[in-house]
């Protein structure tokens, strides 16, 4: 009889012990962990695997159980090292139980006499869709003999317990106490050659490639890195070599033929799961081909989603990453995106249908935004000026757009510019900008008090009320939405344009008599900028704060959580109180990632404002106050405008008056920059109480189980819970797990293929040139201090004259600029948003800096060039 042909249970029956691997499938998960189940799916799907058997995690519950796993567990919380280390001495002290023993040495012998076998991990928590957790647990090869089986399945479930597979699991977000280990027992394959194959490129993200590493033997050697493999580029529709590099200074191991095979059998696995695979494999000396693992490609950025998929090659750009996002938006802010995007097309006389779904050319993927902009790339216009639009708001995207234009399925198709230059030319009418343009340079004055009439409007708007009907209210927030955009471009981005033009002019009439950094000085200390000014009211209550005993032993002595919650009880000393309910007044719909609607706004949780008033607390330099350093900054700013309109009129007393005009028309209009992007984010802070109120009134039906489980619904489905009333409990669950899982991804691609390519990783060299990090200068100026890396500002700590390392900024992060020393970015270019901000500030910045969280950390010296855009590294003494 082939016992291991036959499910195995413990005495009390109650779970087997021992499962046949062709018995399993992709939903015995909890029974055979991720390997196994794996395994056993694929042998039913007709793939060539080797035989086996899975010891299942019942086996060893049984044993942790006995071990007293539980106890340890739920006993005070240890580090991962000593909670990996007590724990795996427990279980390799306690002996396998009996009938777990006995069943699986008549599973083994079912196999054969003495049959070499190997013993691998098989985790709960293991080759699942978000996390591979290739390599944390252990695989032992070429074991022979029931003595030996027995004693790799007992060091495999000891392996669950590896530092390394504690970390790997708290990094993941999962559960340790919840997490199993199986143990696949399968019959060795006498390998010539063996290795991995990924179905994708997973350096380049490139779908239609497919990656295969070689050597001969054993293919552990491989993955352990034990040898030097072949590598070998295959075209996966085909299997025809791309790209072929021997290891090892030896003949090639796989014949075209094989390699043709592999690919072949590479699509199939990848067919069967609906995604791209890394896979496991093996050829006998016979040439037989074994499949020995299947696992998802955990790496990979998903690619946004087209209506059309049969459309040819599609360029898309990251919006939310533009914008100095680097976490997820809420499917809410999202949701929030296509109107507004649709309300932009309207613009321009070509909406889409459906006004709630947005245009097709907006699209998600891991939860960031992305927009088509294939047409761009394909015209002569876009290609002429959208990259310059990217050199000043996001450089190393620029770089990595025009990398693209020699792609031969890239070429240009509209060639004329005629077309563009009508549609702008209509826009401009209609809406007036030449007139709007002209006066605000003839009359910068009058033209901010416009700009301020156009915010009083959106602040103004009547809206209804928490009684009014939920449809009325959703009505409004679409209203709001779709009106955003029209209200806010044509009529506020005139000026600013007005303001960088007259900068541009200035820098065309100087010429060489601009030294490098000389116009980014005249762009220091800006006045009118909305943001610059909520800072520096940030700056004044602290100091009203600090002048109050009760108040600044509240804010030394307290965590911010607390102080939020006695902020809310109004219980804070009455010049924190009365401070913070006046700035809030102001402010409160502000937020760190205020973009997403779907954020809280500091008005909700004041946390991360009350943390950086108790950091500012740690700033006792006067001449280091933030208003002290602004004036300054505005005073070399308006030097500088008359040491160049100085430089100007040597060559002519017109060039300098028109120089003079110019740098002026640019200090008062400039800092209007962030004017825009403060209006649409007042109208989210309106548009995200609406639509609390309305989750409010889900919750009273059943559909939702807290109110701001809105948020993680989209407009079309809050609409139609409206109506329907069908609980979306579980939706929502999902979606936030799926939003916190996002929330530590690091790695977001600026520009992405629709093969999958990120051509960023396609032509990237190293950033690193003569020791120093390269990017682009954003402000001028040299400083050198401690680095103080932040990669999610709500909590964070900056030590006054530390640089700020940090992946992108929007103005929720601001408030640390006003002690920071210095600031560096990976996103961002001479006029984002941080960049602005850090001239204004007097700050020296560079941005635009691919890896500096990864390659800078915490406590080294750092020596930040604003003028050269240049980062060098270097450790602190002491």
């Amino acid at each position: 009889m082939d016992t291991a042909a036959q499910p195995t249970t413990t005495g009390t029956g109650r779970h087997p012990v021992v499962v046949p691997l062709r018995d399993l499938d992709a939903g015995d998960l909890a029974l055979a962990g991720g390997k196994a189940a794996n395994l056993g799916e694929l042998i039913g799907a007709g793939f060539p695997v080797p035989d086996g058997f899975c010891v299942t995690t019942g086996a060893y519950a049984e044993l942790a159980a006995a071990a007293g796993l539980a106890d340890l567990l739920d006993g005070p919380a240890l580090p991962a090292a000593e909670l990996a280390r007590a724990a795996r001495e427990r279980i390799l002290a306690t002996p396998m139980p009996p009938s777990v023993a006995g069943a699986v040495a008549d599973a083994y012998a079912g196999l054969g006499e003495s049959v070499p076998v190997a013993v691998r991990s098989s985790a709960t928590a293991e080759d699942l869709p978000f996390a591979s957790f290739a390599g944390q647990q252990d695989t032992y090869l070429d074991v022979v003999g029931e003595d030996d089986v027995l004693d790799a399945v007992h060091r495999c479930w000891a392996s669950l317990w590896t530092e390394r597979a504690v970390v790997y699991r708290e990094r993941n977000g999962i559960d340790s106490a919840g997490t199993r280990l199986a143990v696949v027992v399968q019959r060795m394959v006498d390998a010539a050659v063996a290795g991995v194959m990924f179905t994708v490129n997973p350096v380049t993200g490139r779908r239609t490639e497919t990656v295969v590493d070689a050597a001969p033997g054993l293919g552990e050697a491989v993955v352990s890195g034990a040898v030097d493999p072949d590598h070998v580029l295959l075209d996966s529709p085909t299997g025809a070599v791309l790209e072929r590099r021997v290891g090892g200074g030896r003949d090639a191991c796989l014949t075209d033929g094989q390699l043709r095979e592999l690919a072949l059998l590479g699509a199939r696995v990848q067919e069967h799961y609906g995604r791209p695979q890394d896979t496991e494999w093996a050829i006998d000396g016979a040439g037989t081909l074994w499949l020995t693992q299947a696992r998802p490609v955990t790496t990979l950025f998903p690619v946004p989603e087209r209506p059309s998929p049969d459309d040819g090659l599609r360029v898309w750009f990251c919006a939310s990453l533009a914008q100095g996002l680097t976490r997820p938006l809420t499917p809410m802010g999202i949701s929030a995106f296509r109107v507004m995007a649709r309300s932009v097309l309207r613009l321009a006389g070509r909406p889409p249908a459906d006004p709630v779904a947005g245009p097709p050319g907006v699209q998600e993927a891991a939860g960031r935004l992305f927009f088509d902009i294939t047409p761009i790339v394909r015209s002569r216009a876009g290609r002429a000026y959208f990259p310059r639009v990217l050199d000043v708001m996001e450089a190393r995207s620029a770089v990595v757009l025009r990398g693209l234009f020699d792609d031969p399925r890239l070429s240009v198709v509209h060639s004329s510019w005629l077309p563009v230059v009508r549609r702008l030319t209509r826009l401009a009418v209609r809406f007036g900008v030449p007139l709007q343009v002209g006066q605000a340079l003839a009359r910068p004055a009058a033209a901010r008090r416009r700009l301020d009439r156009v915010g009083a409007r959106l602040r103004g708007r009547p809206l209804p009320g928490d009684a009014a009907p939920v449809g009325e209210r959703l009505d409004a927030v679409l209203g709001l939405l779709g009106g955003a955009m029209p209200t806010v471009v044509p009529r506020v981005l005139p000026p600013v344009a007005a303001g960088f033009a007259a900068l541009g002019l200035a820098a065309k009439l100087l010429g060489d008599d601009a030294h490098p950094g000389d116009l980014a000085t005249v762009l220091r200390g800006l006045p009118h900028n909305v943001t610059t000014e909520m800072d520096l009211e940030l700056w004044r209550l602290a100091t009203a704060v600090r002048a109050d005993p009760a108040s600044a032993e509240a804010l030394r002595s307290g965590t911010a959580g607390e102080l939020a919650d006695r902020y809310r009880d109004d219980a804070l000393p009455e010049v924190l109180q009365r401070g913070l309910r006046l700035f809030l007044a102001r402010s409160g719909f502000r937020a760190v990632a205020e973009i997403d609607v779907g954020v809280p706004r500091w008005a909700e949780d004041p946390a991360h404002l009350l943390g950086v008033l108790a950091n500012y607390l740690q700033l006792d330099d006067p001449a280091r106050a933030p208003d002290a350093v602004f004036a300054r900054s505005a005073a070399e700013a308006e030097d500088m405008v008359a040491t160049l309109t100085a430089r100007a009129r040597q060559r002519g007393r017109l060039r300098g008056a028109a120089v003079g005009f110019s740098l002026d028309r640019a200090r008062q209009l400039a800092g209007l920059r962030e004017l825009p992007k403060y209006d649409i984010v007042l109208v989210l802070g309106r548009v995200r109480a609406l639509l609390a109120s309305i989750g409010a009134d889900l919750v009273a039906t059943g559909v939702l189980a807290r109110a701001d489980d809105v948020f993680f619904l989209s407009l079309p489905e809050v609409r139609d819970a409206v109506s329907a009333a069908r609980p979306l409990h579980e939706v929502v669950a999902g979606r936030r797990a799926d939003h916190e899982r996002e929330m530590g991804r690091r790695h977001v691609p600026r520009v992405l293929l629709s093969d999958g390519t990120e051509p960023e990783a396609v032509a990237s060299g190293s950033v690193v040139a003569d020791g120093a990090l390269v990017g682009t200068a954003a402000s001028a100026g040299t400083v050198t201090g401690r680095a103080r890396v932040v990669l999610e500002p709500t909590g964070a700590q900056l030590v006054p004259g530390e640089v700020l390392v940090a992946p992108s900024t929007d103005p929720g992060w601001t408030p640390l600029f006003l002690t920071a020393g210095g600031l560096v970015m990976e996103m961002g270019g001479a006029n984002s948003h941080g960049a602005v901000v850090a001239r204004e500030y007097g700050i020296p910045a560079v941005v635009g800096v691919p890896g500096a969280t990864s390659r800078i950390t915490t406590g080294e010296e750092v020596t930040v060039d604003g003028t050269r855009g240049v980062v060098t590294t270097g450790e602190m003494p002491g």
